[in-house]
């Protein structure tokens, strides 16, 4: 007998339990790509405006052209154009101390560091869900089919191990898919986790490099 045999003989609260860890399997998956592809353009764009941000280019400029372009600014672009507008329009006010330029800078850009990090955690917690939770939706479906395989014996006077396997292979087959969803999940949300902390550091240092550089601005300007 086949696994679809199997699959397709189960008792209907075995076969709703197994499509459903199918269901959530599928959202995993995808899930776990979307995921993976928005970690990846983070670190890579992450990347490539530290550079561009090194290379000596005005720092007005680099506002302009991040305000002109139709896309808009996310990650360490999102950090700097906060924290450069705001640096602006305190500087540009009458009395305003550096010190209190720098402040109110410094909050804007930390305003803007926990909207990036919020976004590329979104469903992380799902995955983690879905990794401590769906074993034991296919350990329940286990133990409802091994039951009823128990209360089929008892209908008959002498019990046989072909009676027996096939009620117990059905039923170990929703904690087989249990895992199936659980194991790439949990892999998934370690490895995010991971990035993402390496993504939080980087982020954080950029802030404070940036900080740096707009304090001497704010006291060279006072100056």
């Amino acid at each position: 007998m086949s696994i679809a045999d199997l699959i397709l003989k189960a008792s209907v609260v075995v076969q709703a339990i197994m499509a459903l860890l199918l269901l959530i399997s599928v959202v995993s998956w995808a899930m776990i790509f979307q995921r993976s592809a928005v970690l990846n353009l983070a670190a890579r764009s992450g990347r490539k405006f530290e550079d561009q941000f090194w290379s000596g280019i005005d720092l007005s400029k680099l506002f302009s052209d991040l305000n002109q372009r139709a896309k808009a600014a996310t990650g360490l672009e999102s950090l700097f154009q906060s924290g450069y507008r705001e640096f602006m329009r305190l500087s540009s006010q009458q009395g305003t101390s550096p010190d209190a330029v720098m402040d109110g800078t410094h909050r804007a850009m930390r305003v803007s560091h926990s909207r990036e990090i919020e976004k590329l955690e979104r469903n992380l917690s799902f995955l983690a869900t879905v990794g401590s939770v769906t074993p034991y939706i296919g350990l329940f479906g286990t133990v409802w089919g091994i039951m009823n395989s128990f209360i089929a014996l008892g209908s008959v006077k002498q019990a046989t191990l072909a009676m027996v396997a096939p009620g117990i292979a059905e039923a170990l087959i929703a904690t087989a898919m249990g895992l199936f969803a659980a194991i790439p999940a949990v892999i998934a949300y370690n490895r995010f986790t991971n990035r993402l902390q390496r993504i939080e550091t980087q982020y954080e240092n950029f802030l404070e490099e940036f900080s740096g550089v707009l304090h001497r601005k704010a006291h060279s300007k006072k100056g």
